[in-house]
């Protein structure tokens, strides 16, 4: 699936799916993915206010990955002293 902030509520519903696939509760997912409960139901019903690391925890403690494509292999990240410059 491509996610894009124009399909976010469909990302809610497929992580909803695997985790009720998987047979978890939110508690029990929760546990696996090593972030509280609320925030399973903060995710499975409105992503675009989660945090994006926490979101990364949830998708790999599911067994899911994310992966992210368009960057250039000859441009490397910037480091942080970098971005901060003039």
């Amino acid at each position: 699936m491509q996610v894009s902030t124009l399909n976010l509520a469909d990302f809610a519903q497929h992580l909803r799916q695997e985790r009720t696939r998987q047979g978890l509760t939110r508690t029990q997912a929760a546990g696996i993915c090593n972030v509280s409960e609320s925030f399973i139901r903060d995710a499975e019903s409105e992503p675009s206010r989660c945090s994006l690391g926490l979101l990364l925890q949830l998708t790999s403690g599911l067994g899911l990955r994310i992966d992210v494509a368009g960057w250039s292999a000859e441009s490397p990240p910037m480091d942080a002293a970098a971005r901060s410059a003039p």
